[in-house]
């Protein structure tokens, strides 16, 4: 009765008949070319006969004793699909409402289908159209976790869904022809324990689900994957056959902190020749130019991204099928990660090379977007235009950069999975590692794109324990500038003063006076807003001392240092980028993901 209701309510709401408005907003965009209600004659051929009628069977004709009298189609049967399509459905619901950069549900609404959604007072548990745990779980098997999930049709068609796993098993019969004697609930359930049991690289015991009160499945939700966790649980089938040059540093590393240097250099089928590095060097800890080196581990040459060269040369790519990038991006444009994949990108697709990022979560989430884009030429600190603040993954970014910038590069995204464009880094699971000398923590990360600005105007905590996390100069007043700041009222942040003695960079070994940038909402703060505030304030209280010009080189964005110096209000600042803003997140569409 639910999805009898369900569909009529799809209909009255959409203005359109069900089986157009499932057609257009689901089996269309997921590229389901089979699915539909009330196949055409043409497909007959294909559509198994089910239960045999006054010596006819049904056949293209929905077997259920109410959906003929509503004209074939109805919230609750009457739908034809394959096991292709099938797949497909089940992968977008595995990627929490995606697939191949096409959303259908919001990761929200999959949590709530697949989450119990029955009644205290009834035992079996169910979502919102999906089994759980009930007496037609059988699919379920004897290893698919509690908290998985799936659905049996009556004429003997099943799906089960494991997002602990990432696994799906399709069982389609028509066990009620030719009449309704057959019955196929034990090969259900052997057909599932099989699947599971083919897995040999998932431990299901190690799935953490338990029950609560009321009976509900607190399953642990499906770990997030970076792009060389998925490649290594593909058994690095898209790089077999290739003679591999790998760009990372230490950061290109698998959830169990396996390199992803040594996991190239051991895979079957893979020859792994050369390695790239970026700024900070393939270890991730030099301060400054880099040369070629020799990688005391495997033996290989790693030639320098940032020394003598910013791209690799023919000569370095003769022995070599395919360039492999692995480094985490912070997800700021000055950061210079972005540059170096760009780079590479081009020589990928100038030298006839295919290229593979292994994607990676952006650590300040991938729905943010923040601060002007870049105005004028490029430079290795502003490789691309785009804001200070993208909302992009490397991967995501290099569809950008192929597509703008006429790299022409054969690219291969292997994508991230079980990630939400809006979770920070600290809700992924996933461990942490520096990026770089001094991006010494995720809050530093957060700061990066406001604070980062100031680096050559004031200290900015180089060679203190907390980089970016403070800033101040040899002149400030450190309570008076606090005092100036949190005036201001820059929702999500407060400013306390502080004094430092840098040892590295701007005012080295100077006792600075400033403030520590503490967060107290980061959904709410504008870093950029934040560095704007801190320059404005600095300048309008030590006018010989702050020199704001030094922000033009990350910043490249002239109206808004200008506006600066003229101590503009923020809301006059952010009306100078704004237009431009919008029209990158159009531009920005196009090559999202997740």
């Amino acid at each position: 009765i639910n999805f009898f209701l369900l569909g009529e309510i799809v209909q009255r709401v959409s203005h359109q008949r069900l089986e157009e408005f499932v057609a257009r907003e689901v089996y269309r965009p997921l590229k389901m070319v089979d699915t539909c209600y009330l196949p055409p004659h043409s497909k007959l051929g294909r559509i198994a006969p089910t239960e045999v009628v006054n010596g006819k069977p049904y056949r293209g004709v929905v077997h259920d004793p109410t959906s003929p009298h509503m004209g074939g189609v109805a919230g609750h049967a009457g739908l034809f699909t394959t096991a292709a399509d099938l797949a497909r459905y089940a992968r977008m619901l595995l990627n929490r409402g995606a697939l191949d950069g096409v959303r259908i549900f919001k990761p929200e609404t999959v949590d709530l289908m697949t989450s119990v959604q029955s009644p205290a007072s009834i035992s079996a548990r169910r979502g919102l159209g999906w089994d759980i745990d009930s007496g037609y779980s059988g699919l379920r098997g004897k290893l698919f976790p509690v908290g998985s999930y799936g659905h049996t049709g009556w004429t003997g068609t099943s799906i089960w869904i494991d997002p602990f796993s990432q696994t799906f098993v399709i069982f389609l019969s028509n066990r009620n022809h030719p009449d309704e004697s057959g019955n196929v609930g034990a090969l259900r359930t052997k057909l599932g324990t099989l699947a599971a049991e083919a897995i040999t690289d998932y431990n299901f015991a190690s799935v953490a689900g338990t029950s609560g009160g009321r009976g509900e499945v607190r399953a642990a939700k499906p770990r997030v994957l970076n792009g060389i966790d998925v490649l290594v649980r593909q058994k690095f089938a898209p790089l077999k056959g290739l003679r591999v040059g790998l760009i990372t540093n230490h950061t290109g590393e698998d959830r169990d902190r396996n390199a992803t240097i040594d996991l190239l250099k051991n895979a079957p089928g893979v020859e792994l020749k050369v390695l790239f590095s970026p700024e900070h060097g393939i270890r991730g800890a030099v301060d400054e130019k880099v040369g070629d080196t020799v990688d005391q581990k495997t033996g290989l040459p790693v030639y320098s991204l940032y020394g003598q060269r910013s791209k690799p040369t023919p000569e370095q790519l003769k022995d070599v099928d395919a360039l492999v990038f692995d480094i985490q991006d912070i997800g700021c444009r000055f950061y210079t990660y972005t540059a170096t994949m760009g780079l590479t990108l081009a020589a990928a697709g100038e030298n006839g090379k295919k290229y593979f990022v292994l994607d990676r979560v952006n650590p300040i989430n991938g729905a943010m977007i923040d601060g002007p884009v870049r105005v004028g030429k490029g430079s290795f600190v502003a490789y691309h235009e785009v804001p200070l603040r993208y909302g992009m993954t490397i991967g995501e970014l290099s569809r950008m950069c192929n597509v703008e910038r006429n790299c022409k590069a054969d690219l291969t995204v292997i994508q991230v999975e079980n990630w939400q464009r809006d979770s920070w880094f600290d809700q992924t699971g996933l461990p942490w590692t520096n990026p770089s000398p001094n991006m010494r923590s995720f809050t530093a990360a957060i700061l990066y794109p406001g604070i980062g600005l100031l680096e050559s105007a004031l200290s900015v905590g180089r060679g203190t324990d907390t980089p970016f996390e403070v800033v101040g100069a040899p002149y400030a007043d450190d309570v008076k500038v606090a005092e100036a700041l949190n005036g201001a009222g820059l929702p999500g942040v407060r400013f306390v003063p502080v004094q430092f003695t840098p040892t590295y960079s701007v005012h080295k070994g100077q006792l600075c006076k400033g403030v520590y940038i503490m967060l107290t909402d980061r959904d709410k703060c504008s870093v950029v807003d934040a560095g704007l505030l801190i320059a404005e304030t600095m300048y309008r209280l030590y006018p010989k001392d702050f020199n704001p010009d030094k922000m033009r080189p990350l910043l490249l964005h002239p109206p808004t240092l200008e506006a600066v110096k003229a101590d503009k209000s923020l809301k006059e600042i952010r009306a100078l980028w704004q237009k431009d803003l919008d029209e990158f997140q159009q531009r920005r569409a196009k090559y999202l993901i997740y």
